[in-house]
């Protein structure tokens, strides 16, 4: 269950990333505006110990980069991390190898993220290794075969290899290494894309199951917002490497502020498609990261654009208790 009265586990103040695509004289001779992705740019966010956030947006919008920021496996630009009241920017190597137990992650592609050449048991037995989980080879084994058996594998899958199993298994594989170091939080970054529907449900339900049995804590990332909202206690919608909108599952769900988010939800197919009014639809594509637009980035393809969205990034602004959105529709501000 969310801790709202505690401090949050996670928190993100102003933070940007940017990448420099010049190198060598390119630097000295090519100026650095047009050739510097903005990834992420000024991103707050917070997440209570136990609750689940979905991050939501279309490819490039900077979802992954955010998780891999908030594990610090990429520096942020501008801006601070904060995990259980640390600032994870201000650690040595060593303090931060004694953090990363607590902060795990699952990838998309779980036949990309495990080793090939190695098996089950040495894939899942080596976070057990190096974070300090057993102290013997007999009860690494044990540990380990416990591990897989929580995740829906039987005890032989340790002597076989990744290309032995269906994605959803290797999938499985890849969350019990991440539970073999014993962490509170779990960056999950499109852990079901790649899956067929039926394996989809199965994940998202041990990844319920083991929340709940662990007290985990997780950042789960998609494109797909029925996948989100059926995970998650808060979405963040991002769009070209911003926040637009916060909120809990079932606002966002119910009753969208942002132009985008709804365009995200009129994406979603429905059974009542026939009898439910009609939907605005996003049209045109993702500006490039290059050359964000100024003001609100998404003037560029919102319906409901005024003057001042291209001029002024618009500030968060708090509609409900939990729900923020960032959009001029809501300040008042003239046409």
């Amino acid at each position: 269950m969310t801790d709202i009265a505690s401090p949050p586990l996670l928190r993100l103040v102003g933070v940007a990333k940017r990448y420099d695509l010049r190198r060598g004289l390119r630097r000295l001779l090519q100026p650095a505006e047009g050739n510097t992705v903005h990834a992420l740019d000024g991103v707050d966010l917070e997440i209570a110990r136990g609750e689940t956030l979905g991050v939501i947006g279309e490819s490039g919008c900077g979802k992954t980069t955010l998780g891999r920021v908030a594990l610090r496996l990429q520096e942020p630009s501008a801006g601070r991390v904060e995990f259980d009241g640390i600032d994870i920017g201000s650690l040595d190597a060593r303090r931060l190898r004694a953090l990363r137990k607590r902060m795990q992650i699952v990838f998309q592609d779980p036949y990309a993220s495990l080793n090939p050449r190695r098996s089950v048991g040495q894939i899942v037995g080596r976070g057990l290794a190096l974070h300090g989980g057993a102290t013997t080879s007999a009860e690494r084994h044990a540990r380990v075969a416990a591990l897989l058996e929580r995740v829906g594998l039987p005890r032989a899958a340790m002597a076989r290899f990744p290309h032995q199993f269906s994605g959803g298994q290797r999938q499985r594989v890849a969350i019990a290494r991440a539970l073999a170091a014993g962490p509170d939080f779990l960056v999950c970054d499109e852990p079901v894309s790649a899956l067929d529907v039926s394996i989809q449900a199965q994940i998202l339900a041990l990844l319920g199951e083991l929340k709940r049995d662990f007290g985990l804590t997780y950042l789960f990332i998609s494109h797909d917002l029925s996948v989100v909202a059926h995970v998650s206690d808060r979405v963040a919608v991002m769009y070209l490497g911003r926040v637009v909108e916060t909120g809990p599952s079932r606002r966002i769900l119910s009753a969208p502020a942002h132009p985008y988010t709804r365009a995200l939800l009129a994406a979603v197919p429905r059974l009542d498609a026939r009898d439910a009014p009609p939907r605005q639809r996003l049209t045109g594509d993702l500006p490039s990261p290059l050359r964000p637009p100024p003001g609100c980035r998404f003037h560029t393809r919102c319906p409901e654009a005024r003057e001042i969205c291209r001029r002024v990034s618009p500030a968060p602004i708090q509609l409900a208790q939990g729900h923020a959105v960032a959009c001029h529709l809501y300040s008042g501000a003239a046409p």
